[in-house]
């Protein structure tokens, strides 16, 4: 596996952290791929650590290392990974996703994270970011040595790929997508490889998307988070990527997390703040949500003036302890 070496993230290296690029294995063999965040002049501390992934679509190059640059800078040991199937990670074919496997990543973080010297193992987060708020739920959910979950902009990808957004599939339509992309697997079968979905973004706007489209374009098209790894930015998922989590949902045991607190963040004006909404309202306690006016999904991937460091430092001050 080869690791770029140089500083190609669309955030700042800081002054007050030390970077690694490191790898480790998940539980069906494939090796992930992440950076590695101490805050300085941390030797011989025990320190409270954070594993963080997303969005959906993107690499640890983007919003998943600010955060845990940024929560490093705070004193935690933290790991930003690529997911399975993407970025510098392992796994065949590329640009796949699934529920199960993208859930197992965090675990394999925290496996990581706790066979470091210099990190208590019985303190360890995680952070998920867009689709991966809803794997790092699910992760928490049977793993309980995940001690505390915050979520930022949460997509929970089974309910969006099963139902359509806002549940508004009905039941003929997915009856269509399932048999259209169980037909595909003929076709991949025969080809030998998946066939890419037919598109991914746009290459440009023509002014009549819906507005959250234009928002991930803004972040992943332009120089504000475009980045060449990062498949929202320069790919596509496969045609098929969505099988799975249509027959899987992520959320079932949400319940379970507890007593392991929950904090969920989205923004006002966000498409998704329904996906936050509905798991606060499914979890139980001890659990927080906070919305923050004006905000839009995208508001939460970079925007360092928006992003709550101060509350997700506090929550996590107070639960990894």
């Amino acid at each position: 596996m080869q690791l770029t070496q140089e500083w190609d993230k669309i955030f700042p290296q800081s002054n007050q952290v030390v970077h690694q690029k490191v790898t480790f294995k998940n539980r069906y063999g494939i090796t992930l791929a992440a950076d590695f965040y101490l805050p300085k002049n941390s030797d011989g501390k025990k320190l409270p650590a954070i594993a963080v992934s997303g969005p959906y679509g993107a690499v640890k190059e983007q919003a998943s290392g600010l955060y845990a640059q940024t929560l490093a800078e705070r004193g935690y040991a933290t790991v930003a990974f690529d997911p399975s199937y993407t970025g510098e990670s392992g796994g065949e074919p590329r640009n796949l996703s699934s529920p199960e496997i993208n859930t197992e990543d965090f675990s394999a973080a925290v496996d990581f994270l706790g066979l470091q010297d210099n990190i208590d193992r019985n303190l360890i987060g995680v952070v998920g970011i867009c689709g991966f708020g809803g794997m790092a739920l699910n992760a928490a959910a049977a793993d309980k040595r995940i001690k505390a979950v915050v979520t930022t902009s949460m997509y929970e990808m089974s309910r969006v790929m099963a139902k359509g957004y806002f549940d508004s599939m009905t039941k003929e339509e997915r009856s269509e997508a399932l048999a259209q992309m169980s037909e595909q697997r003929w076709e991949d079968a025969a080809n030998g490889e998946p066939t890419p979905a037919p598109q991914g973004l746009p290459s440009e706007l023509n002014g009549d998307e819906p507005e959250f489209v234009a928002n991930y374009f803004d972040f992943y098209k332009t120089a504000r988070g475009f980045h060449p790894r990062s498949v929202n930015s320069n790919g596509r998922w496969t045609a098929t990527t969505a099988l799975s989590f249509m027959n899987m949902p992520l959320l079932t045991y949400i319940d379970e997390i507890a007593p392991r607190p929950i904090l969920l963040i989205a923004g006002e004006n966000a498409h998704s703040k329904y996906f936050t909404d509905d798991a606060y309202n499914a979890a139980a306690e001890p659990k927080e949500k906070l919305i923050f006016d004006g905000m839009v999904h995208v508001d939460l991937y970079d925007q360092l003036d928006k992003i709550p460091f101060d509350k997700i430092d506090s929550f996590f001050a107070d639960n990894l302890q």
